[in-house]
């Protein structure tokens, strides 16, 4: 009786199933709010200098004056201005007139981090990925030595803290440090929580219904984020609300069961089997007591069959064996390229001729179909196949993006950017969202979490470059969209040398990882096999577990 067996029995796709994918749904809502809080209180609204004869002007009156001095208007201190012309001062500007976009105060607006203190807010958010950094690794270990649920909630409460800290900032040494413990939170507050969710699924439940639940939450997520703030009117407060949502996850400790597989390898089968009773009661499910004595004896003599120590196994183990090695290292550099992407193409909202605020909900809208198409593409042809054609199709359009732009007046035209670049963002949610879960499913249970969490490290680090990618739109329009038509290539192909998990028993040993995917080709895609490859084969392992256990099977009848 393994744990899939075991599980199936306490009900793998029951109202407790149901009730995890609707708490992962209101994670993926408040992880997206407090990730895209990071621009919103940035956005620099369009400022001019002060000058007193300028006070009761309307905006565009203050525009067109200011229209000779071209992209050094903002930073241009009038001295004099009779009528129509105007002379320059010589001293450096200390206050600006403000044309505030939905009447939304900004921080740099309301600290006037503009033009030479413009440097103050990004290194705010440099030290929001540098924390983004520390807490994705911080908190993978402690998934593996603490439980996924605690460090769940652990790392939401430094969004809180780290958030509601921000709101009293009044200079850049505060601003720093208190985006650096909001950043802790940045990654590790959503793939704790999918991994753990993702060990209790059955399945059928792990593509349509979870696919198009995170779609929806990310899309509500996505419009919440800027509208919120300009229904609050200030980054002080949006940043407080963003706070609670985070502050509310302090209650899944007693909705959220530890993951079973997890207390499993750390040699508590009593602690698993007190979880899946009560998953069982949640279920209205009634499973024999000697279901669970057999569970028990399984896990006890698996562990005497381990060459391996699972509770002492670490990142480095992953490199140890061959096969291991080519998956993790695979997954690694997959994640990297399409993470680096996936920042990039969300994040570039203010170079496209509308609204940072209109723009964010535009990118919002086709969250939703995201999810829908691929939780529908997982189920028919797999997770290999699905990442490889999100990730090929997001790269051509990429790359037909850059060779357009390299022609003159592409850059105003508004149509043709917003052409491609909502498509590309559809692509590319499906693309991140398919990678993290096909990574998951990759990596042994028992270093899952320290596992990814070495991925996620290894994507922020690679996200870096990302505001400089963004930033070198402005030298050559076409030299972003290229590059990333280059990095999807090569995740694309990366992808085909993963072995597919779809119907499969995920790995839960070191053991069972090397094992996963062995003679796999690049093009085993889930829809190209055998019918007779869908019935599940009793592996040796099986075998010498019944041996052990004074079973026999019964010869098959004539």
């Amino acid at each position: 009786m393994d744990f899939d067996k075991i599980l199936e029995k306490c009900g793998n796709a029951g109202r407790y199933q149901y009730l995890m994918i609707l708490l992962l749904g209101y994670i993926a809502f408040t992880t997206t709010v407090h990730y895209y809080s990071q621009n919103i209180i940035g956005f620099v609204p369009q400022h001019w200098c002060y000058h007193e004869k300028l006070a009761n002007r309307s905006f565009e009156d203050i525009a067109a004056i200011y229209a000779p001095f071209g992209k050094e208007a903002s930073c241009t201190r009038l001295d004099t201005i009779e009528g129509d012309k105007v002379t320059v001062s010589t001293e450096v500007c200390q206050r600006w007139i403000y044309n505030y976009d939905y009447g939304f105060r900004s921080m740099n607006a309301e600290l006037n981090w503009v033009c030479q203190d413009a440097y103050k807010a990004r290194i705010g958010q440099s030290l929001f990925f540098l924390g983004s950094l520390m807490g994705t690794f911080t908190f993978g270990m402690l998934g593996d030595k603490i439980g996924r649920v605690r460090a769940v909630i652990l790392a939401n409460q430094c969004g809180f803290v780290g958030d509601f800290l921000t709101t009293y900032a009044s200079n850049l040494v505060q601003f720093a440090i208190f985006r650096c413990i909001s950043g802790l939170a940045a990654t590790a507050n959503y793939y704790l929580m999918f991994i753990l969710v993702l060990e209790y699924l059955a399945p059928k439940l792990r593509n349509l219904a979870i696919s198009g639940t995170l779609g929806i939450c990310f899309c509500l997520g996505a419009l919440v984020a800027p509208w919120l703030s300009v229904l609050a009117g200030n980054w002080r407060i949006y940043l407080t609300c963003s706070a609670l949502l985070q502050l509310v996850v302090a209650l899944f400790y007693f909705v959220v069961q530890e993951s079973a597989q997890w207390l499993i390898t750390r040699t508590n089968v009593e602690g698993a089997i007190a979880r899946l009773k009560h998953i069982a009661h949640f279920n209205g499910q009634e499973v024999p007591a000697s279901d669970f004595e057999a569970f028990r004896r399984h896990c006890i003599v698996k562990r005497k069959l381990s060459n391996q120590p699972e509770q002492t196994a670490g990142i480095i183990d992953l490199l140890r064996t061959p096969n291991l090695r080519k998956t993790s290292l695979l997954v690694v550099f997959t994640f990297m390229l399409v993470s680096l992407s996936f920042n990039t193409i969300s994040r570039n909202v203010e170079g496209l001729g509308l609204s940072p605020f209109v723009v964010f909900s535009l990118f919002a809208v086709v969250v939703p179909p995201s999810g829908f198409i691929q939780g529908l593409l997982l189920s028919r042809v797999g997770r290999k196949a699905t990442a490889f054609l999100a990730m090929l199709c997001t790269g051509l359009l990429s790359c037909a993006l850059g060779v357009a732009l390299s022609t003159e007046g592409a850059q105003q035209n508004v149509t043709l950017l917003l052409a491609f670049a909502l498509p590309m963002r559809l692509g590319i949610s499906m693309s991140y969202t398919v990678t993290s879960q096909f990574s998951s499913e990759l990596l042994p249970t028992c270093v899952r979490s320290r596992g990814i969490a070495a991925v996620h490290l290894a994507a922020a680090g690679a996200s870096f470059v990302s505001p400089y990618l963004i930033h070198l739109g402005t030298k050559l329009a076409a030299a972003p969209s290229l590059i990333l038509a280059l990095l999807l290539m090569s995740a694309s192909m990366c992808t085909l040398m993963l072995p597919e998990t779809n119907n499969r028993q995920l790995p839960i040993t070191l053991a069972d990882g090397e094992a996963f995917g062995k003679g796999d080709s690049m093009l085993s895609f889930d829809c190209w096999r055998r019918n007779d490859d869908d019935v599940p084969k009793e592996p040796a392992e099986e075998v010498r577990l019944q041996q052990l256990n004074g079973q026999t099977k019964p010869e098959a009848e004539v």
